[in-house]
């Protein structure tokens, strides 16, 4: 999916110095048994983590509606819902524009992050739950099938839903709602020069050496690869793009 500040541009738009409208995103079709809400709501979310949709840049309802191939009714309540979550925020009579996330925001993101996932990731470590573990391969192998063809949302979802399902085995529902929350906060700035430079897909690989660790049952390895696998979301994060 790619964006561009220009391209797309409604004419005669009153958007004032600094703010635009969106450009055009290759945006999902809206099918399923999600409301249109809620399909429109994750596909932005996708969007906003693979860094697609720009800090500072003002979206139009009504522009994304027509990409999305509905009305702008379920894409103002989608974004409303995402200005809820600290996401964007409103601009009257604009549209929405995107937050932007501070080194510092950065740091503590990662932190907590840490502090959750890495030692609940290690617990789990144990041979027996050999199947489990397994159950979770095929989405490891979706996200580096993701990168290396450089579709970055596709490798956004895959990731998110790695961690969620890998974190739900430990049992605790809070648990895995404040760590998709925090994914959610993310901005993977980085994810676009790594795909162009080739080497997205050794992150996204990964995965697949976190889940061997569990199936070996050894703890520590896990912890060691899922604290270095966090750290280095972390750089991606900071890989701002000029």
């Amino acid at each position: 999916m790619s964006l561009g500040r220009d391209a797309g541009m409604a004419s005669g738009s009153e958007a004032g110095p600094g703010v635009s409208e969106a450009g055009r995103l290759d945006l999902p079709v809206m099918t399923g048994r999600q409301s249109l809400r809620e399909q429109v709501a994750q596909a932005l979310r996708d969007a906003l983590v693979a860094a697609e949709m720009r800090p500072g840049v003002v979206y139009s309802a009504p522009v994304l509606a027509a990409q999305f191939g509905v009305s702008a009714t379920p894409v103002r309540e989608a974004m409303l819902d995402l200005a809820k979550e600290g996401l964007v925020e409103a601009v009257r009579n604009k549209g929405f524009r995107v937050t932007e996330l501070s080194e510092r925001d950065l740091d503590e993101l990662t932190e907590i992050r840490k502090l959750l996932e890495v030692p609940t990731v290690a617990r789990l470590a144990d041979a027996a739950r050999v199947a489990d573990f397994e159950q979770l391969r095929p989405v490891a192998e979706e996200i580096v099938s993701a990168a290396e063809r450089g579709d970055l949302l596709a490798y956004v979802n895959a990731d998110l839903r790695f961690h969620v399902e890998l974190l739900a085995l430990a049992g605790n529902a809070h648990l895995v709602e404040v760590a998709r929350d925090l994914r959610y906060r993310a901005r993977l700035y980085g994810l676009k020069s790594m795909s162009e430079r080739g080497t997205l897909a050794d992150s996204a690989r990964e995965h697949l050496d976190i889940l061997d660790a569990l199936i070996r049952g050894d703890a520590d390895a896990a912890r060691r690869i899922m604290d270095h696998h966090i750290q280095h979301v972390r750089g991606i994060w900071a890989d701002r793009p000029e």
